[in-house]
């Protein structure tokens, strides 16, 4: 986007996200396919001032990267400009996420990753990149969303392991760190809608299937 979003603790508009309508989202959730757990040997940043820039990542059993179709997707719906956003990637795996937003400029973006190699490498990638705003945390998503001042927080992205069972505690954790104008994005195998995400005090603003992969941009209601 190219307007700065509310501080911590500021109020001002919900920044508007492109191609803003009502949203798409199928009746759910609704069973989908899982996709193929696969590890990655390197991911490749699709935006912003790290653009086509390709970083290793460890192979790991069920590592998911999000496509670069849905990440370019989601920026779009974002807008490419995240100054003075602050962003946690709870979940962050590749880092791929909270790095495409550090990249369109966010001011903070915290990477959460329980895998001790895996935040391992993601410092390596914020260490070649020159990368100051963000942030390596090995431990729990959960927890570090918990730990957030209340609506100091203007994205979410929330990609946890499939098999987990976790986005539903995710979805909890997340939203009293929500600024009143910030941004939820959730990766799921299956379509939430606005009745399954209501007791979270969350709507659906946009939805995209791509395969076995439902993206959801999501914000408070």
């Amino acid at each position: 986007m190219s307007r700065a979003p509310a501080r911590p603790g500021a109020s001002a508009p919900r920044p508007a996200a492109r191609n803003a309508g009502s949203a798409r989202a199928a009746a759910g959730p609704a069973a989908a396919p899982e996709p193929a757990h696969r590890g990655a040997g390197e991911v490749r940043i699709i935006g912003g001032q790290w653009k086509r820039t390709r970083l290793p990542v460890l192979q790991r059993p069920g590592l998911r990267p999000t496509p670069d179709r849905v990440r370019e997707t989601l920026f779009n719906w974002l807008g490419q400009d995240l100054a003075g956003w602050h962003c946690v990637d709870a979940f962050a795996g590749t880092g791929v996420l909270g790095l495409e937003a550090a990249s369109r400029g966010a001011a903070e973006v915290l990477l959460v990753e329980g895998d001790a190699g895996l935040a391992e490498q993601l410092r390596k990638s914020c260490d070649k990149l020159g990368a100051k705003t963000v942030r390596v945390q090995r431990g729990d998503g959960l927890a570090a969303l918990r730990q957030r001042a209340p609506r100091s927080t203007h994205l979410v992205l929330l990609d946890p392991p499939f098999e987990g069972g976790l986005f539903e505690a995710a979805l909890a954790a997340a939203v009293p760190s929500l600024a009143d104008d910030g941004w939820v994005y959730l990766e799921a195998p299956q379509a939430w809608d606005d009745a399954a995400l209501a007791p979270f005090g969350l709507a659906v603003h946009r939805h995209l299937r791509a395969g076995a992969v439902h993206a959801h941009l999501l914000r408070k209601v």
